[in-house]
């Protein structure tokens, strides 16, 4: 049986075994007197069955995954005859290529490797033995889990408690994988940089003004040696972002003000979806709006002035970025303004204060530590953008800050080194994962700032 097959029918069986210990409980407390006598409510009763009946079968289906192609490849290896035995990890995935792609008929038999298409067929045998035995022994063991959680069912059974421990130990567990992920994430690329900086040194890449990463790949061939200096790449990013929080921090907080504090509730209801749209609109869409709208309008116009705009600038990619970001720093500055509580705005008018002088000394120092939460966020957007730089600001890394110019950002450099087949060995391609990390270092700073300024300002307001 298929996965997803076995799936709903553990998902079935699960609302069978819920049903079945929900009425044994029913049935059980009407001689008592009713469900007040039970020791939990019969919901309880039917989650536990539930979980007895779903978990363990779900964790051995999942471990069963796991393991199962690894197992089975290794015996098959282990069958081969000594001459057929792989002596490199590429051979060993070459030759496990060969056997998955006879088998699965991407390759034909006729002319093949006999040894590989027994093998083949030892494959798919293999599979299917697995296929029937993990459905019985999932099947198996969700029955086993319906009839335990069943039959425990009393009167006197904690099945609150229990359920509750469950779901508590499930809820950790999903923060422990939010924490590994992210904490595994971090030390991937920390060892791929590691493997960068002994071939480029730090210096080099931190403080270096040419970015070049062609480099030859054999020792014979023609081709430059590559110069790393991310200088060029951190300034193009800082440009385009910068231009893009000119646009959306000042857009984005009035417009969240004047929805919070002046529009009638007609006219919020009608402006803040409206306005939140912009954050559903592809980045690509912007993109194409950047190479075919803004970009020329603003080489035709600095034409127009006698300067020179380049076809794809910073000016175009950070316009149209800010408009892209407007929507975060509104939507989130909206929120935290609302939510500063109405007793500051009325003792600030009874003491006589006008609107204005409300806003700018009560309600905006109240909704600060949100509305840098939210611009820091619109920030980490702005950085770690890359459609639009690609299509409105180019890939040429050049040090400048004129934003009429061509620059290029972090983002789109690592887009561009890990594109095509790619091997993980040279300088080039190790780049990509030093300029990550930087990314994940610039993310972490500005995290710190945000607690900080958060944990000052409500000291103050609370």
């Amino acid at each position: 049986m298929q996965t997803a097959n076995l799936v709903i029918v553990l998902l079935a069986l699960s609302a069978v075994a819920y049903l079945l210990a929900h009425n044994r409980s029913v049935s059980l407390s009407r001689p008592l007197g009713g469900i007040r006598h039970l020791h939990s409510l019969p919901f309880y009763y039917g989650m536990r069955a539930t979980i007895w009946c779903a978990l363990p079968a779900i964790l051995l289906l999942a471990l069963w995954l796991m393991f199962d192609d690894p197992v089975i490849s290794a015996a098959l290896l282990n069958g081969l005859p000594e001459s057929h035995q792989p002596v490199t990890v590429a051979d060993h995935n070459l030759l496990l290529n060969s056997i998955e792609n006879i088998a699965s008929g991407a390759l034909s038999r006729e002319g093949a490797d006999p040894v590989l298409v027994h093998a083949a067929d030892q494959l798919a045998k293999m599979r299917n033995i697995g296929s029937y035995l993990a459905t019985a022994v999932v099947l198996s063991l969700g029955v086993l889990g319906l009839g335990w959680g069943w039959v425990k069912v009393s009167p006197q059974l904690r099945a609150r408690q229990q359920v509750e421990k469950v779901f508590k130990i499930m809820l950790l567990s999903c923060a422990c994988v939010a924490i590994f992920t992210t904490l595994g994430i971090l030390l991937s690329v920390l060892f791929e940089s590691m493997r960068f900086f002994k071939s480029i040194p730090v210096t080099d890449f931190l403080f270096g003004t040419e970015w070049s990463p062609q480099m030859a790949i054999r020792a014979d061939q023609v081709g430059s040696s590559g110069s790393f200096g991310a200088i060029p790449l951190f300034v193009g990013t800082l440009l385009i972002s910068m231009i893009a929080m000119l646009v959306a921090v000042p857009v984005g907080l009035m417009s969240a003000l004047y929805l919070a504090e002046y529009a009638s509730p007609k006219f919020r209801g009608l402006a803040k979806p409206t306005l939140e749209i912009l954050a559903g609109i592809p980045t690509v869409v912007y993109g194409f709006f950047a190479a075919l709208t803004v970009a020329p309008f603003l080489r035709q116009s600095g034409e127009s002035m006698g300067l020179q705009v380049s076809s794809e600038s910073a000016l175009a990619a950070g316009l149209v970025m800010g408009v892209m970001i407007i929507p975060f720093v509104s939507s989130l500055a909206d929120d935290v303004i609302n939510a500063v509580p109405q007793s500051l705005r009325d003792g600030s008018l009874g003491l006589g204060a006008t609107k204005s002088e409300t806003i700018k000394q009560v309600i905006f120092p109240a909704a600060l530590p949100g509305i840098v939460g939210g611009v820091l966020l619109a920030v980490s957007r702005a950085i770690g953008e890359t459609m639009i730089v690609v299509m409105a600001a180019g890939l040429a890394a050049q040090l400048t800050l004129n934003p009429l110019e061509t620059v290029t950002t972090v983002t789109v450099q690592i887009v561009t080194l890990l594109v095509g087949d790619q091997e993980f060995d040279s300088p080039k391609t190790l780049a990509a994962f030093a300029l990550g990390l930087m990314l994940f270092l610039v993310t972490l700073v500005l995290n710190f700032i945000a607690l900080r300024v958060v944990k000052k300002y409500r000291e103050q307001y609370d």
